[in-house]
């Protein structure tokens, strides 16, 4: 695993791409196209050595490595309890 943190990009992607299932949503959510979603994730993956999809012809499911990151990501970037009343 490495020791270098993820362009935080890279990061919104994957969570779009997590929440939505599919790779064409996340392009459409954040007016990328579908070739630069797979392009930053194929590099997020690269930097985390960790396949981080499961590739489907209908979308993509998230492998045990993507379940954790995505987890991670839910906890830094959700209101905490404090911050919603």
């Amino acid at each position: 695993m490495s020791k270098t943190l993820p362009p935080f990009k890279y990061l919104v992607t994957f969570d779009a791409a997590a929440r939505l299932g599919s790779f064409s949503k996340a392009s459409e959510e954040l007016s990328l196209t579908q070739s630069a979603i797979s392009q930053q994730l194929l590099k997020l993956e690269e930097i985390l050595g960790q396949s981080l999809f499961f590739r489907n012809g209908k979308g993509v499911s998230l492998t045990a490595a993507g379940e954790l990151l995505h987890e991670t990501c839910l906890l830094y970037t959700s209101p905490s309890p404090r911050d919603r009343g």
